[in-house]
């Protein structure tokens, strides 16, 4: 028995926090239950993140189809946001789905903070792929929704075959340390690799296990021939020394040697301030625990409407409220559920402003289409034109 809860259980509340449980029943008893609209928003960021990379909404979505009458608006899935934006408004009574507020603040949370991280990997990265190596760093069962996130923030590929899966590609790896080590040579293991793997996946030599990474990378190399694709360095933090110089030094003795075409990758305890400072003398960068063991974004969900009475707590701003965007410089504005986006002028520019949140749920019924990891990935790629680490 692994300790993971299984889709029922999510369905069934078995995960939330005790005090919803509590109130449930206290409300129930009283026959105090109310018609209230509540909505998810986050107060601020980790420091120095200024914006984020909405994801969680799919899951978010398929839980509150419970057969309750419920109406869902939110912004779609892989949409920039920033603090102090709701993203999602539920309205409902409490009853039908305050005893998920756990869960769906843990979809968000946990899936934006991916899904931002990743993004920052790319931008960091450039035109140069990054993949999502990060699965050993995570629960084993929530492997298929990190890599499905790292993807959709930017990554180019995942390393897991139910990672892939899930977003409906073919995961990417090179050869580990265990190969190498079991075969006793670098050479034989990545010429065994290329005896038995077929062709369509790509020659990449590890080359750290054993040796100086400059003599293998020349070894390998030249006992490959055409048939290397590229290299990957990995080296462990106690022979690192300064990487960026192992690199450009490898880099030197291939080019010398007539071997320009052959790819560097990099690998091992990166994030996007080690991808900047790589990224001039590293073709591609695996990313293993800054994505997979990246900071949850913390969501908050509160009730801001009761009964058509705007109220809310302390802190918080009552009304049901949405984010409308200029689409011509993605100015942002905060305005009523009521309000319509196209009553504004965006002030920076005079533009229109546009409708960011899209109904998916009315009154207990699925009304929106969502789209598969490859656009989503297209769209976040397009949006990082704009924005800055």
């Amino acid at each position: 028995m692994f300790f993971t809860a299984d889709d029922d259980e999510i369905k069934n509340g078995k995960v939330t926090d005790i005090y919803f449980k509590r109130s449930e029943q206290i409300l129930r008893e009283l026959g105090k239950d109310k018609q209230v609209k509540a909505e998810i928003f986050l107060k601020k960021f980790p420091s120095s993140y200024q914006w984020g990379i909405l994801a969680g909404i799919q899951e978010s979505i398929e839980l509150l189809l419970n057969g309750k009458n419920i109406s869902v608006s939110c912004m779609p899935e892989g949409t920039v946001f920033k603090a102090f934006q709701p993203v999602m408004t539920i309205e409902g009574s409490y009853l039908d789905f305050g005893i998920f507020e756990t869960s769906i603040l843990g979809f968000l949370c946990h899936s934006s903070g991916i899904a931002t991280k990743a993004a920052r990997c790319r931008m960091a990265a450039g035109d140069r792929p990054i993949y999502s190596f990060g699965a050993r760093r995570t629960h084993p069962a929530i492997a298929p929704m990190v890599e499905r996130c790292a993807y959709i923030g930017g990554a180019d590929g995942v390393s897991t075959v139910i990672g892939a899966q899930a977003i409906g590609s073919e995961p990417v790896g090179t050869i580990p340390h265990a190969l190498i080590l079991i075969l006793g040579d670098t050479l034989e293991a990545i010429r065994e690799f290329d005896r038995i793997i077929p062709q369509k996946v790509k020659r990449i030599a590890l080359i750290d296990t054993f040796n100086d990474e400059k003599f293998e990378a020349i070894r390998v190399c030249r006992g490959m021939g055409d048939n290397i694709f590229g290299l990957r360095l990995d080296t462990p933090g106690s022979r690192k020394g300064d990487f960026l110089k192992i690199l450009e030094e490898v880099r030197w003795e291939l080019d010398i040697r007539g071997f320009k075409d052959v790819k560097l990758m990099v690998s091992g305890g990166l994030d996007e301030e080690d991808i900047s400072r790589l990224s001039n003398a590293a073709d591609a960068f695996g990313v293993g625990s800054a994505i997979s063991g990246a900071r949850v974004l913390d969501f908050s969900m509160d009730i801001v409407e009761i009964e058509g009475n705007r109220i809310a707590k302390r802190g918080k701003m009552s009304g049901a409220k949405k984010v409308i965007r200029c689409g011509n410089c993605l100015q942002d504005k905060v305005v009523l559920q009521e309000e319509a986006a196209a009553d504004f002028d965006c002030p920076q520019c005079g533009a229109r402003f546009d409708e960011l949140f899209v109904d998916m749920i009315s009154e207990g019924k699925k009304i929106y289409d969502f789209a598969d990891a490859f656009k989503i990935r297209d769209e976040v790629l397009d949006k990082l034109k704009s924005l800055e680490l």
